[in-house]
């Protein structure tokens, strides 16, 4: 018998194996798609985007500050250059100065754990082609022989995963504004493919072998077709081949009209926020500084958002099936501004509360409530069936709340997610109405956003059909990361 259970057992591992050696996917679009999301990833719910380069250096305007310096020319930034800087300055010459003489990727990684994320994307290379790490593509325009002479990729890759359970993943730009290849290859209409070809390629591949990221974020396609950029013969390299075939997530940017129609999941637009349930998962990539997703020294109190606003966004973006990944923008110097580890640091003591109703949740059957407004609802298998939460984003002076979603059952429990007793409700015609404690019995970081659990509901809901996706994210259109 115990021989048989050996044979048995190894037939099924041999099987299993045979199986996942068999998936093979082919450079087309078609078979890209049906690649399983791995699990991690939808699991996590936030992350953190950090925008990091030589424009921090300048910190004025946003990471666009080249393009609108020298490329668009915008009146204000020409003459904030002229006014401030000697005529004959470039851009280059501030890649010399972005010393990062401050940065401590321990401190970041530690602060990125503090938040409550469970990834972070870097900037690798953004669109001016300075690259973080020591690329053998980007000569003397890299943090290794200009500026830091530091691998700052490997610096943070090593303290994320040192230090945390964070994983780790990189976004890319895969064109640069000023690229003498690029422009060759735009003017004679992309047929040529010279600069996909000797630079965006090689260095995808480079980061990957080198880094390992679980994340590819990519960018900067959108002037050219996708066919330009091989798009799916790197993709299918990266999903049957590399070093991390079996790990890693990609986005939607991989050429003009790709946007919101493949990829492993869809960002479609920057702040993408639909506000209802997709067929495809997505992320809502948003920037604490309204105005800029790279720092800027002239930023304003009013411009970041308020914890308040973040949770709700937050809150609206995971009920309805997204991943939320919430930018910052360092220092030149390194440093996080102090206005953006308070709001991490708030969002990761709000998380430490209500992370129940957030990692690993789902779509309920309805995402907001059909009664009482910003109400947004995640749900997730419990001891007793499934469990229910209410993220209430407005509390009320009022004694109680009505939610019109939920139907109970005579055993249904609610209670509000770190507070000891269980609430009192009674049943409406419509809805439930359940009585609060006072609002001054909820600490602050839970007041940001009230959890409700409600547990053993009746039996009768049935799950929301998923909408088709709105025809206004349909659309071909330029997408910036701005």
């Amino acid at each position: 018998m115990r021989l048989h259970l050996q044979i048995l057992l190894g037939v099924t591992l041999l099987s299993c194996a045979i199986t996942a050696a068999a998936v093979h996917y082919d450079p087309t679009w078609e078979s890209l798609d049906t690649r399983p999301l791995p699990t991690w990833f939808d699991e996590s719910k936030l992350g953190i985007f950090i925008h990091w380069g030589v424009f921090s250096q300048i910190g004025y305007h946003s990471e666009w500050v080249w393009w609108a310096w020298k490329g668009s020319k915008d009146a204000d930034v020409v003459q904030y250059f002229r006014d401030n800087f000697p005529p004959d300055v470039t851009y280059a010459d501030f890649a010399q100065q972005f010393g990062a003489s401050f940065f401590d990727p321990n401190q970041w990684a530690d602060l990125f754990a503090a938040s409550g994320a469970k990834y972070v994307v870097l900037t690798s290379k953004h669109h001016e082609g300075f690259t973080l790490w020591p690329s053998s593509y980007s000569f003397n325009w890299n943090a290794m022989d200009v500026g830091p002479h530091r691998d700052l990729v490997g610096d943070l890759a090593n303290a994320v995963r040192n230090r945390t359970d964070l994983h780790f993943g990189l976004y890319h730009s895969m064109f640069e504004w000023f690229h003498p290849l690029y422009l060759q290859d735009k003017a004679n209409n992309w047929k040529t493919q010279d600069f996909p070809f000797s630079k965006t390629l090689p260095e995808l591949h480079e980061i990957v072998n080198a880094y390992k990221p679980d994340v590819i974020w990519s960018d900067g396609d959108w002037e050219a077709p996708d066919v330009y950029w091989n798009s799916t013969g790197f993709a299918a390299w990266l999903y049957n081949e590399s070093p991390v075939k079996d790990s890693v997530v990609t986005n939607d940017r991989w050429g003009a009209g790709i946007p919101c129609h493949h990829g492993g999941y869809y960002t479609c637009t920057d702040k993408y926020n639909p506000g209802t349930l997709q067929p495809k998962k997505w992320e809502n990539c948003m920037t604490l500084d309204d105005q800029s997703w790279g720092y800027r020294r002239n930023i304003n109190n009013v411009d970041v958002l308020s914890i308040t606003d973040l949770i709700a966004t937050f809150a609206a973006t995971v009920s309805c099936g997204g991943n939320f990944l919430l930018n910052i923008g360092p220092t030149g110097d390194g440093t996080i501004p102090a206005i953006f580890q308070e709001r991490l640091t708030q969002l990761g003591q709000w998380m430490e509360v209500n992370g129940e109703a957030i990692y690993k949740s789902v779509p309920w059957s309805k995402q907001n409530d059909t009664l009482t407004k910003d109400v947004w609802y995640t749900s997730k298998k419990g001891a007793d069936g499934v469990d229910v939460y209410a993220i209430i984003l407005n509390w009320s002076a009022n004694a109680t709340i009505v939610l019109g979603a939920p139907k109970v059952s005579a055993n249904t429990v609610i209670n509000i997610l770190g507070y000891p007793v269980a609430l009192k409700y009674r049943t409406l015609d419509q809805g439930i109405e359940i009585a609060l404690p006072p609002l001054q019995d909820i600490p602050a970081p839970q007041a940001w956003g009230v959890v409700m659990k409600l547990t053993q509901l009746s039996n009768k809901h049935r799950p929301k059909r998923i909408m088709a996706l709105p025809e206004r994210y349909r659309r071909n259109s330029k997408i910036r990361t701005y």
